[in-house]
């Protein structure tokens, strides 16, 4: 039976709507299917590293012979084998390393020790080379490439000392306001950036001139700590650790911040994938991993937040199978030592025995 008022046939605007609303349907159905395919992160394994009360700070990467240097201070630099799941060697004379930055044009990788010194090692062999004294004091380190350079944080001492990789030889040295030094990047063409936690800013120093270029504050953004680049984009990353963690981007040519987004407490380390355009955040207090798409430069979207273990906040990532690797280890609040409240109230100042634990996340 015909209707008695057919339909009207849609203006060309509304057709528009029409089609509008049809690939706002389509992107939202081809949501989850995209995220499927990318791969949410979920614990690949966990291996425990046998050792007596346990610390330690940064881990890095060799992504080209698969070796892991993890710094575990007292205990040295371990190097752990990812493929075959091993440790291979400890690095000799690494007693009290904080981090290893590897210089791999000369064939150099560098422990950075709290004493003050630093361990020159050869990326084939591992052999150690020398232990050498760059000051009084030493957090971490960034190897610059283009002048092949070790940039060595010295918050204590106010200053960041310039060492000439094929050597290990202090090259120079930047003099800082800051005490708190602490996550730095290359930024590929002579420059370094570094974040000053006790400042709540950024600095650039140029590698080549060994100054300070330029001192950002960053608005919004309190305690900052881990730190990473995107030089296609011009747009430095900060982890910002204080009583309202965010991630902060910063534009690097001008120093303003174009984003903030929310992660969790205890933030201690920042990646940025250029190959899948993704920002990893990893926060010990929060056991999280904040990972987030770069929409573009300026905007950014949450892609994924797994839950990781108490207190694995400095990581290394694998840019080929996308793994994240992380440290950890059981502990406690020993009331018969010092506490350690500035991250958080019950941050543990006591490690177990045989508890250490080397963490892999992969999609």
């Amino acid at each position: 039976m015909p209707t008695l008022f057919p339909p009207l046939a849609p203006t060309p605007p509304a057709r528009r709507l029409a089609a509008l609303l049809l690939a706002l349907a389509a992107a939202v159905a081809s949501a989850p299917s995209a995220l499927a395919a990318q791969g949410m992160y979920h614990l690949e394994s966990a291996v425990t590293l046998p050792g007596v009360d346990p610390s330690w700070d940064y881990l890095t990467l060799e992504p080209s012979r698969g070796r892991l240097y993890i710094g575990r201070r007292a205990a040295g630099v371990t190097v752990y084998d990812v493929a075959a799941g091993r440790v291979v060697a400890v690095i000799a004379q690494s007693e009290g390393a904080n981090a290893t930055t590897l210089a791999p044009h000369v064939d150099r990788g560098f422990t950075v020790n709290e004493d003050g010194t630093v361990t020159m090692f050869e990326l084939s062999t591992l052999r150690t080379l020398s232990r050498s004294k760059v000051g009084e004091d030493a957090d971490a380190a960034v190897y610059e490439p283009v002048t092949r350079q070790v940039a060595v944080t010295q918050g204590d001492s106010h200053r960041i000392a310039l060492l000439d990789a094929a050597t290990g030889r202090v090259a120079g040295a930047v003099i800082t306001r800051s005490s708190k030094l602490d996550g730095a990047a290359a930024d590929g063409t002579g420059g370094v950036f570094v974040a000053e936690r006790d400042r709540n800013a950024v600095l650039h120093v140029d590698a080549r001139q060994r100054r300070i270029s330029a001192e950002w504050p960053v608005p919004g953004c309190s305690e900052p700590t881990g730190l990473a680049y995107d030089r296609e984009r011009a747009r430095i990353f900060v982890g910002c650790r204080g009583g309202h963690p965010v991630l902060a981007v910063l534009d690097a040519r001008r120093g303003t911040v174009v984003a903030r987004m929310p992660i969790g407490r205890g933030n201690d380390g920042v990646i940025y994938d250029a190959g899948t355009r993704r920002v990893y955040t990893s926060n010990g207090v929060d056991a999280n991993l904040v990972i987030f798409d770069q929409v573009d430069a300026d905007h950014y979207r949450l892609a994924d937040a797994p839950t990781t273990r108490p207190f694995a906040r400095t990581m290394a990532f694998d840019p080929s199978t996308k793994r994240i690797y992380l440290v950890t280890a059981e502990g406690t609040v020993d009331v018969r030592r010092a506490r350690r409240t500035s991250v958080s109230a019950f941050y543990p100042n006591r490690y177990f025995d045989d508890t250490f634990t080397l963490l892999t996340y992969a999609p």
